[in-house]
């Protein structure tokens, strides 16, 4: 008799946890486990802001996916997924090549949105992987390189698109470097201008007083945060704000534009024929899609309803993870022919946005805590994603012991 195939699309938080739990629970000949993602590294997504604002090396934020695998119960293979093929269950590779799946668990991730804006594809920096981290990085040092030689001032403004969790962090970094390179390339430091523009209020993820601190707490570091507005256009040496349904608009000179505004979940998934909301799947309790009982879909392309405010939750890292850890229970009992799967019930224990260097804010269990104490909270529940995934040995590969 052949063993099951399960195959594991994506090693995100939701993917490396669904795999690390198979390869514990199942048995060596139980079934056959395949982890596929185009990269041989995994990248922590919560750490990119650190990488695009310069406190971080890139190679500080990912590390091999293979050590972490069991070899003699997991296969992993490097390939881009271009396709799921339901009707065959199959999943199919940008060389064309395929494979064969019984269970399938879709970890691939979110895209980028633009939302029909002109010009963000082709002008935009977004913090979006390592390399795109990497690129803005560069990017910035280059313009106070070039500022320092042409003197023009659009190179040292800064405009950021959203004001969402990944902006705020990233102007907490960006921040704290520019003083650095302002000594360090000669640059007058007020005469750079950091402007952040949102249709709406900062951090809709925490309550007001909360997203107040952070605004306020940037403000004082030099960002001008313009609200009620929204990016129209972007194009090579500007961006285009306004109000929605109003012709007026303004023009920002700037030498970088990074759009931090839109996640959607990833195109494949409705390619496949999948319902979906802005490419998310409304996942049934036991985190299967409801076309298939065969497909979990978990992370950032799935859609779990909040039961107290009847709104979908964030797409966070550690629901990815508890999600990782319940699909994989959930394709056991499968295997086993054990019955009733388990309902995905996801334990919020808090979420932190980092503000810089030293500060900090967020929830944890409830309570509202800031500053120095809220980042210390920050780097350990940074530590329990990657103990979750390696234990305390790629803690201590990624120099992540320090609190403060």
């Amino acid at each position: 008799m052949n063993k099951p195939k399960i195959v594991i699309l994506g090693a995100g938080f939701g993917g490396l946890m669904a795999v690390t739990t198979l390869q514990k629970e199942l048995k060596e000949n139980e079934a056959e486990v395949i982890l596929v993602n185009k990269h041989a590294y995994h990248y922590q997504r919560t750490w990119l802001h650190q990488v695009a604002g310069g406190s971080v090396h890139p190679n500080r934020v990912r590390f091999e996916i293979k050590p972490l695998l069991d070899q003699n119960k997991v296969q992993f293979v490097q390939k881009t997924v271009i396709k799921i093929d339901r009707d065959n269950k199959k999943v199919v590779f940008e060389n064309n090549e395929d494979l064969s799946y019984d269970y399938l668990v879709v970890s691939l991730g979110g895209e980028q949105e633009n939302h029909g804006i002109k010009g963000i594809k082709e002008y935009a920096f977004s913090i979006s992987s390592v390399n795109a981290a990497r690129r803005i990085c560069n990017h910035i040092e280059d313009q106070f390189r070039t500022y320092h030689i042409h003197q023009n001032d659009d190179n040292l403004t800064f405009v950021i698109g959203g004001a969402g969790l990944t902006s705020i962090e990233f102007l907490g970094e960006l921040t704290d470097w520019v003083p650095k390179l302002c000594r360090q390339y000669r640059v007058d430091q007020n005469k750079v201008k950091y402007i952040c523009v949102q249709s709406s209020y900062p951090l809709q993820l925490f309550d007001r007083d909360i997203a107040e601190y952070a605004v306020t707490s940037l403000e004082k570091k030099g960002v001008q945060f313009i609200l009620g507005k929204r990016v129209k256009e972007c194009k090579e040496d500007s961006v285009v704000i306004g109000t929605k349904g109003e012709e007026e608009t303004e023009v920002i000179k700037t030498g970088t534009f990074i759009w931090a505004a839109g996640v959607r979940g990833n195109r494949i998934i409705e390619d496949a024929g999948i319902e979906t909301t802005n490419g998310r799947v409304k996942v049934q309790p036991d985190l299967r899609a409801p076309c298939c009982s065969d497909l979990f879909i978990i992370g950032d392309c799935s859609i779990v309803m909040d039961e107290n405010t009847g709104e979908p939750h964030s797409p966070t890292a550690q629901i990815a993870l508890q999600q990782g850890i319940t699909s994989a229970k959930n394709i056991i009992s499968l295997v086993r022919d054990e019955g009733e799967l388990e309902t995905f019930v996801p334990h919020i224990r808090g979420i932190i946005c980092a503000l810089g260097n030293n500060n900090a804010c967020g929830v944890v269990y409830g309570k509202k805590i800031t500053g120095s104490k809220a980042l210390a909270m920050k780097k350990l529940i940074d530590n329990r994603a990657l103990y979750m995934i390696g234990g305390p040995a790629l803690i201590a590969k990624k120099g992540r012991f320090n609190l403060v």
